[in-house]
């Protein structure tokens, strides 16, 4: 019982953390300016972690025993399903459509996380879209209809396109070599405290 406990307190900070995502910090006239860092570990201390970003800087920032760790696993893209709410980083078509640069498939205890559509930060003009899915058609492409309040977009899911969903993560999995996605606040003198850390599986590049 008290494992389950454990894990439904974990989603629950999951739910919170993942609800920021594609979303950029706001800070008010006292709270800490929020940034998204995509890097590698290169080492960890007791309370510190020392990345090297993917665009080649090398960054330090505070770990406090309060941060979140959660896992990005890779599953099947038979996986989405009409009903699955989901999250897509994408690039905008002629056509309208998006294509797709990957998907999260949010566990059921996540339904509702940041939904919406706006601009991402993965590549340049990149989106994030986060909806329940409707249609889903065709064989080789997937398109799938994707329905938020206020609208809906139409994604086209190539076979190649890394799928991936959430569970709870540990400590344990803050390896040197593994590859992360933290959030963390930055104080008016510039230093950083990481608020949750996402962390691929089993050396998984987290695709968001």
């Amino acid at each position: 019982m008290r494992a389950i406990v454990f894990e439904r307190r974990n989603l629950l900070r999951l739910v919170v953390g993942i609800a920021g995502l594609g979303i950029p910090g706001i800070a008010g006239a006292q709270a800490p300016q929020t940034t998204r860092i995509r890097a590698d570990i290169d080492s960890v201390d007791a309370d510190t972690l020392h990345l090297a970003a993917r665009n080649g800087e090398k960054t330090t920032v505070r770990l406090t025993p309060d941060a979140t760790v959660v896992a990005i696993v890779p599953i099947a893209l038979a996986d989405i399903k009409p009903g699955s709410f989901i999250g897509s980083a994408a690039l905008p078509q002629p056509d309208g459509k998006l294509r797709a640069l990957e998907v999260h498939v949010f566990p059921e205890s996540m339904r509702g996380t940041g939904e919406g559509h706006r601009p991402f930060d993965l590549q340049p003009q990149s989106t994030m879209t986060n909806g329940t899915v409707g249609a889903v058609t065709g064989s080789t492409d997937r398109s799938l209809t994707v329905a938020y309040r206020g609208g809906e977009q139409t994604i086209i899911v190539s076979p190649e396109t890394p799928v991936v969903t959430y569970e709870p993560g540990s400590r344990d999995m803050l390896t040197a070599g593994a590859h992360v996605i933290v959030t963390a606040a930055q104080d008016a003198s510039g230093k950083l405290t990481a608020t949750r850390i996402a962390v691929g599986k089993n050396g998984l590049v987290p695709p968001m």
